[in-house]
């Protein structure tokens, strides 16, 4: 058996793992190059050890490092909350709005640097508040969460597109990191239409409205909508109660009707109700919503200077990125340097927050796959596609491969093991297009996300209340593996057979 047949063997087997045990795949690449290059290198000239630092991505940790880094100042200090509020208002209180405000929030966020779970673990307890509220289908918004940071994702700034388009200049292939990026808006913006008809989006045409007011960090959206039963939290807030939409309710029971709004009497009046255990239960969810539970120095809506400071910072980042041609990361980790000297406040525990997991995920994918490259994987891997005949047929196999093992694992740890792989595919006299085949194989990797066992799918389940949530499963599940069957020939047909990119 060839070295480079064991090393495909033991990068399927680290996919395996990953997937079926609670082992990070991170972990599991580094510990792959190391056993490999002992073997492989040990009595060699150079050790081992210098042979294995030396795949190890440098450049691609200070980006990841610095991206996240950033993006944690911006939560910290209320950004991204503004950024949500923003987003609200700007749809004018129009139901029918609020699941695209959410698409472009998170698009956003994933666009300038978030990662994509982060973003989606950010806004997925914000907008399943709000499909509650409104009785809006929680697939319908939990599916545009996800679409809208998997859009955004690929932009030149996020993981997602840094990881790609590193790969690809590493490997001397064409790229086009806008084309890439626009293919990914695109699908996902009509992806967002069919969701939005088929889960429940025809009743939000009627023009329901909501109004948006400054209530605070949180709790910045409040119903009067005609019609709509609010209640009581139990909240001691200063000023009065936090209020919510009760979800679904269509009887006053022993309700007030005050100023075309129904309201359920506070406690201690006549006729207040105090809920069950099943009726708690029903209501109740595994990570907070937008509801406040008590009071903020500042509000949300509150564009202060902290806050301006973080915005200046990130378009300095875009224009230093895409303008001037600067490091990614040394960029983000400026930005991020200078905010904390001038707003510490905001700055306080970002370390902490940055995406570790998903640095130790890339670093030891990418360096274990350096060692494939160094055994000439891609090649060997060529010569055999070559022998087959159909390098057409073997691109739509890599596409099958992407979405299957994405849909379970991590997208991120995909597209670093897989473009290179795709290498000789694209190179020789019957090459196919490289744009094509790496935009159609950065799609098929992601769009599967909404898979209940992506990530991303498994929070919006979790923020689902639990007399929804296996409903809510099922359904993201059968979505999620449609995906997995759909995608790769749509992206194939469309983007590889044709051979015009």
């Amino acid at each position: 058996m060839s070295v480079q047949l064991v090393l495909i063997l033991i990068l399927l087997a680290i996919f395996l793992i990953a997937t079926v045990l609670p082992v990070h795949m991170g972990a599991l690449g580094f510990t792959a190059a190391f056993i490999a290059a002992y073997f492989i290198y040990a009595g060699g000239e150079e050790g081992y050890d210098d042979m294995v630092f030396g795949f190890f991505p440098g450049s691609l940790f200070v980006v990841l490092v610095g991206v996240t880094y950033l993006f944690a100042i911006a939560k910290n200090n209320g950004t991204v909350d503004w950024l949500v509020h923003a987003a609200v208002k700007a749809s004018g209180g129009k139901l029918v709005a609020i699941p695209w405000a959410m698409f472009a929030v998170t698009g956003a966020l994933t666009a300038i640097g978030g990662v994509v779970p982060a973003v989606v673990a950010i806004i997925a307890p914000v907008g399943m508040s709000f499909a509650r509220r409104y009785g809006i289908n929680p697939v319908l918004m939990g599916l545009f969460i996800i679409n809208g940071a998997t859009a955004g994702g690929f932009s030149p700034l996020s993981i997602f597109g840094v990881i790609t388009n590193t790969v690809v200049a590493d490997n001397d292939l064409p790229g086009s990191p806008l084309f890439l990026w626009g293919a990914s808006i695109v699908i996902n913006i009509l992806l967002s239409i069919v969701v939005f008809f088929l889960f429940g989006g025809r009743k939000l045409l009627g023009g329901g409205r909501v109004d948006v007011t400054d209530r605070g960090d949180d709790d910045f959206v409040a119903a009067t909508v005609a019609g709509d039963a609010t209640e009581d939290t139990g909240a001691d807030i200063p000023g009065g109660p936090a209020r919510r939409t009760a979800v679904g309710s269509t009887s006053t029971g022993g309700a007030a009707i005050s100023g075309g709004q129904v309201t359920e009497p506070r406690h201690g009046e006549s006729g207040h109700h105090h809920p069950t255990a099943g009726e708690r239960a029903d209501t109740k969810a595994v990570q907070t919503t937008a509801l406040a539970e008590e009071p903020h120095e500042d509000t949300v809506t509150t564009l202060d200077r902290d806050r301006a400071l973080t915005l200046g910072g990130l378009v300095l980042l875009v224009l230093g990125a895409l303008v001037f041609d600067l490091d990614i990361g040394l960029m983000a980790i400026t930005v991020g340097v200078l905010l904390s000297i001038v707003a510490p406040r905001g700055a306080k525990g970002a370390v902490g927050q940055i995406a570790w997991p998903t640095v130790l995920l890339i670093c030891g994918i990418v360096t274990y796959v350096g060692l494939m490259q160094d055994q000439d994987v891609p090649g060997w891997l060529g010569d055999n596609v070559a022998a087959l005949g159909v390098p057409l047929l073997s691109a739509l196999l890599l596409l099958y491969i992407g979405a299957v093992v994405s849909a379970f694992a991590s997208t991120t740890g995909i597209l670093g093991a897989l473009i290179p792989l795709a290498v000789p595919f694209l190179q020789g006299d019957n090459a196919i297009g490289a744009v094509g085949l790496i935009t159609a194989l950065a799609l098929s990797s992601s769009i599967v996300d909404s898979s209940p066992f992506s990530t991303s799918g498994a929070l919006v389940v979790a923020n689902s209340t639990e007399a929804e949530r296996d409903k809510t499963f099922k359904t993201l599940m059968i979505w999620g593996f449609s995906m997995v069957a759909i995608i790769p020939p749509v992206t194939w047909l469309v983007l590889v057979v044709p051979g015009w990119l």
